[in-house]
């Protein structure tokens, strides 16, 4: 809570990431030059939530990130905000499920 009591960040204070499933199949760089500068703004707007359907630009797909909490990992399925609760990767370790601490603990005794 900010002093004024409304929702925000209060100056100095570090405040967890929000954290969101974002999925790239492109395997070399973006360019950009100046055919890539909005006319109507003169700038280049980069898109950094990974929803814009102008990727890499921004298309204004950020406002529906609005109302995410942070530390909380989100994936956007058709459009549809979902909460991902864990990860299972292919060689049996979760992550964001009950079992997160217990593969960490058992990454830190392997390297012991």
């Amino acid at each position: 809570m900010t002093p004024g009591g409304g929702r925000g960040v209060i100056p100095g204070e570090r405040q967890p990431p929000r954290v969101r499933e974002v999925t790239l199949d492109a395997t070399g760089p973006i360019r950009l030059d100046e055919d890539d500068i909005d006319d109507g703004k003169g700038d280049i707007a980069v898109c950094r939530c990974g929803l814009s359907d102008e990727f890499p630009f921004c298309d204004g797909s950020h406002r529906r990130t609005e109302g995410e909490e942070a530390g909380v990992r989100y994936t956007y399925v058709d459009g549809e905000r979902r909460v991902v609760e864990e990860i299972r990767l292919a060689d049996g370790d979760v992550i964001g499920g009950p079992d997160e601490t217990e593969v960490e603990d058992a990454r830190t005794a392997e390297t012991e």
